[in-house]
């Protein structure tokens, strides 16, 4: 069967930034763009809208390295892989090459899904078989999918991230709403237990795993006078995070001041509520964002 690469006038392969391919999308409710390394949303622009990701002015767009912003893929740990200090952050697909699935017009708009799946450079650091699917649709909404299949003869524990940086006009003026009353644990802290008490607003930095989180979470940008809505399935966990100015100053791939940016509200599977799957079975976590 032959892989769609483009769709005329809606979708097509180019050299994105750093000469890396990237799917381009111009579809009639969105605009957006999404690299095969990483299989990594760059971008969303509803029609009539402002971009809705945030990516840093001083990404660094080069093979093996991972791009500041946007939706970067986390996938089979979250964070530092235990035991490994060689291992890179957030698992082993986040700066892979990966593979055009298919490009789709359909009825919610454009949906492009790019693929991996284990091999010898994943298997330096997990030993496990799987194939990995991102599917990304860009119209009035972004709903993104990611597909995680067992592919080996052993079960298979993992976690998954879509680790999204959303742009706001000041972090200072954010709140996320959805959270009141969820337990977190706190990665500030040693992942120490907490309760959150009302909306999560920002003063300072912020690295948070909350825990069987409800399906519908909001971003409310006061100062922007947008709200990001983020409606979430067979996603049970949210990591809200936000360097702030220290920790951003110490990323040579963010800007000083860019913390002001962006909030990250994560949709995952991770922590305590990592997902195992039998030998041939399959999981999908599915977000799907839109804004006013």
């Amino acid at each position: 069967m032959k892989v769609k690469l483009d769709i005329p006038g809606m979708a097509r392969v180019h050299a994105g930034q750093g000469g890396l391919p990237a799917v381009q999308i111009t579809g009639p409710h969105a605009r957006g763009e999404m690299y095969l390394q990483g299989g990594q949303v760059t971008s969303w622009i509803p029609q009539g809208r402002d971009e809705a990701l945030f990516v840093s002015r001083q990404a660094r767009y080069e093979p093996g390295r991972a791009i500041r912003g946007g939706v970067p893929v986390c996938f089979p740990w979250f964070g530092a892989l235990k035991g490994r200090s060689d291992a890179p952050a957030h698992g082993c697909v986040r700066t892979k090459p990966w593979q055009i699935d298919r490009i789709e017009q359909t009825d919610e708009g454009v949906a492009v899904t790019l693929a991996t799946a284990s091999d010898a450079d994943t298997r330096r650091f997990c030993a496990d078989e799987f194939r990995l699917e991102h599917r990304a649709i860009f119209g009035e909404a972004l709903t993104l999918e990611l597909t995680a299949i067992n592919t080996g003869a052993a079960p298979f524990t993992f976690e998954a991230a879509l680790h999204t940086y959303y742009r706001v006009r000041d972090v200072s003026g954010v709140s996320v709403v959805g959270l009141d009353g969820a337990r977190y644990l706190d990665a500030l802290d040693g992942r120490r237990e907490r309760r959150q008490q009302g909306p999560v607003e920002f003063a300072s930095e912020i690295d948070r795993i909350y825990l069987n989180t409800p399906g519908a979470l909001a971003i409310d940008d006061r100062i922007g006078e947008r709200r990001l809505a983020l409606a979430a399935s067979n996603a049970h966990a949210a990591v809200v995070w936000n360097p702030w100015m220290a920790k951003a100053r110490a990323l040579a791939d963010l800007g000083d001041d860019e913390y002001r940016e962006f909030v990250c509200v994560e949709t995952c599977n991770v922590a305590p509520l990592a997902v195992t799957l039998a030998p041939g079975d399959g999981h999908t976590m599915r977000v799907v964002i839109t804004t006013n």
